[in-house]
C-alpha cells in the first residue's frame, strides 16, 4: 500500500480555489434539473381543490417552456451562480482543512475520518452560504420572480431573518450530503488508483462524482425535500422541521419523501461528475504551480 497518496496532505487554500472554480462550471451545467427538482418539491396535497400545473420532469419541461420560455427554466440561477463559487470552494477547502485534522498518526484518514470532513464541511457551507441562497433560490422560483425583486420581496416581509428559513434542515441536508460524498468519492479513489499507485484520470474522477451523486441523492432526499419545503412561501403551514418532516409522512405517505429524486439525480449525477472531475483537474494543476 502506497503510504504517500494516503499521508499527503492536501492544500485547503487550493482546494478552496479548486472548488470556487468548479462550483461555477458546475452550476451553470446543469440548473434546468435544479430548477424541476424544486418546482416538484413544492407541490404538496395541503392546498385541497388545486390541480398541479404538471406531474413529471418531461411536462414540467414543456409547461415552464411554454409558459415562460426557454429562459425560464433558468429561473432563480442568478443567485446560485453567485453563491456556487465561495460556496463549493468552503465545502472542499473545508473537506482538506477537516481530512488533516482528522488523519490517524500514521497520517492516513479511514472511511469514517472522510465521512465526518464532509459533514463538518457541509455544516459550514449550509451556515455561510447554502440557506440564504436555497431559501431566495426556492421563493424565486415558486414565484417566477426576478432576483433583486425576490430579495426586496423577502427583506421587506421577513427582514434578514427570512433568508434563514430552514436553517436546521438544511444543516441536515448538506451535512449528510457531504458527508456521503466525500466518503464515497474518497474511498472510491483509493479503490481505482490502488492507494495512489496509479493515476486518477479524468473520467475516473467524472464516473466517481457521478456515483457519489447516486449514493447521496439517494440517502439524503428526504432531508433535501423537508428543506425544500420549509424554505417555499408556503412555510407557515409548518412549526417546525420535525413538524414538517411529520405532516409530511402522515398527509402524503413516505413516496413523497422521495418527491423530485429523478429529477434531483438529473442535476446532482452529471453536476457531482462535472465538479469532482473539475476539482481534481485544477487542483492538481494548482499544486503543480504553487502546490
Amino acid at each position: 500500500m502506497s503510504s504517500n497518496a494516503q499521508t499527503k496532505k492536501p492544500n485547503p487554500l487550493i482546494s478552496l480555489s479548486a472548488g470556487c472554480i468548479s462550483g461555477a462550471i458546475e452550476a451553470t451545467a446543469v440548473w434546468p434539473m435544479e430548477y424541476m427538482k424544486t418546482q416538484l418539491q413544492l407541490m404538496d396535497k395541503l392546498s385541497v381543490g388545486q390541480k398541479p400545473k404538471f406531474t413529471g420532469i418531461i411536462d414540467g419541461f414543456v409547461y415552464t417552456y411554454k409558459n415562460h420560455g426557454f429562459f425560464g427554466l433558468y429561473r432563480g440561477l442568478a443567485p446560485t451562480l453567485i453563491g456556487s463559487i465561495p460556496k463549493a470552494g468552503i465545502r472542499f477547502g473545508a473537506n482538506a482543512y477537516f481530512k488533516n485534522m482528522l488523519r490517524d498518526k500514521d497520517g492516513k484518514v479511514s472511511a469514517s475520518a472522510n465521512f465526518f470532513a464532509g459533514a463538518g464541511a457541509g455544516i459550514i457551507e449550509a451556515v455561510l452560504c447554502v440557506t440564504p441562497l436555497e431559501t431566495l433560490k426556492t421563493k424565486l422560483i415558486q414565484a417566477n420572480l426576478p432576483m433583486m425583486k425576490g430579495i426586496k420581496q423577502i427583506y421587506s416581509s421577513e427582514g434578514l431573518k427570512g433568508f434563514y428559513k430552514g436553517l436546521s434542515a438544511t444543516i441536515l441536508k448538506q451535512a449528510s450530503n457531504q458527508g456521503l460524498r466525500f466518503l464515497w468519492f474518497n474511498e472510491y479513489k483509493k479503490i481505482v488508483t490502488n492507494d495512489g499507485k496509479k493515476k486518477m484520470t479524468p473520467f475516473l474522477s467524472l464516473l466517481g462524482g457521478m456515483t457519489a451523486g447516486i449514493f447521496s441523492t439517494l440517502g439524503n432526499n428526504p432531508f433535501d425535500v423537508v428543506k425544500t419545503r420549509m424554505q417555499g412561501y408556503d412555510a407557515k403551514k409548518y412549526n417546525s422541521t420535525l413538524d414538517c418532516f411529520l405532516k409530511i409522512l402522515k398527509l402524503e405517505g413516505p413516496k413523497a419523501m422521495y418527491k423530485g429524486c429523478l429529477a434531483r439525480m438529473g442535476r446532482v449525477v452529471p453536476g457531482q461528475g462535472i465538479i469532482f472531475m473539475s476539482v481534481e483537474i485544477i487542483e492538481n494543476e494548482l499544486n503543480s504551480k504553487f502546490g
